[in-house]
């Protein structure tokens, strides 16, 4: 095992600790990319930006709904888009948590995954840690993504991906995500770059030089279900492992 397996099996054992502990969990979010953060596509500006917007989160959460046990919500920043995953009793909560999120400082995005249910088990929640570690290496062994630049979340065996890429990083991305075993469904909530974008942030740290300041083509944040039906969409193209793999909706 190479050293870069070796950082990401420790971040993911520390990740798994803060998952499970507390009464408003956190589920896991692929924190495990701070082990490699020398090469993050994110200025250091952004990054610390992130983990202020992801601290805020969850502080603002557990204040609003204090004591509600039926909500399990987690929030991953990238970039300043912040992911929101979890489960709520109703469509009124979820409009309602993602309201907070979207007045913490600096957001500029919020990306509504939280799923009308119940919230998982603490079993669950281990489930899915190991997945996205699992996921990671996958990324890790192949030699045409950097895993370095994709940041993995899961939530009941649906992993979310995130990060600044190009197109062609993307799609390479969630290809290697469908065929993890136990993988579900992937959602590909990456920031687009284009290759001149890659190119420019590639030479900026070649040369020793602070990264630009980058941003991408947004993916589209969900909304609630209507209050009618909507019709049902064509299904999603599926890769070779049957897993389906769809934007963010």
């Amino acid at each position: 095992m190479n050293t870069r397996r070796l950082l990401l099996c420790a971040g993911v054992s520390g990740a798994c600790a803060t998952a499970l502990s507390g009464c408003f969990p956190v589920v896991a979010t692929g924190m495990v990319v701070g082990a490699f953060s020398l090469s993050d596509r994110r200025t250091t500006g952004a990054q610390a930006e992130d983990q202020a917007i992801e601290l805020k989160a969850f502080d603002r959460l557990r204040d609003r709904f204090k004591g509600e046990k039926s909500i399990s919500a987690s929030v991953t920043s990238f970039n300043r888009i912040a992911l929101l995953t979890g489960s709520v009793p109703n469509a009124t909560v979820r409009a309602e948590a993602a309201g907070v999120i979207s007045r913490i400082e600096n957001v500029r995005l919020v990306i509504n995954e939280l799923q009308i249910g119940f919230p998982q088990s603490t079993t669950g929640y281990g489930s899915d840690v190991f997945l996205t570690s699992r996921v990671k290496l996958a990324l890790l062994d192949d030699k045409a993504v950097n895993a370095n630049f994709v940041k993995v979340v899961t939530e009941s065996s649906v992993v979310y991906l995130m990060g600044l890429v190009t197109e062609r990083e993307a799609t390479r991305a969630a290809e290697i995500t469908s065929r993890v075993p136990g993988v579900r469904r992937v959602v590909k909530a990456f920031e687009l770059i284009s290759e001149g974008q890659a190119q420019a942030l590639e030479s900026a740290a070649k040369a020793g030089q602070a990264l630009p300041e980058t941003k991408g083509q947004n993916p589209q944040p969900s909304n609630p279900a209507p209050a009618t039906p909507a019709p049902t969409p064509a299904p999603a193209p599926r890769p070779s492992s049957g897993v389906e793999v769809i934007p963010v909706r």
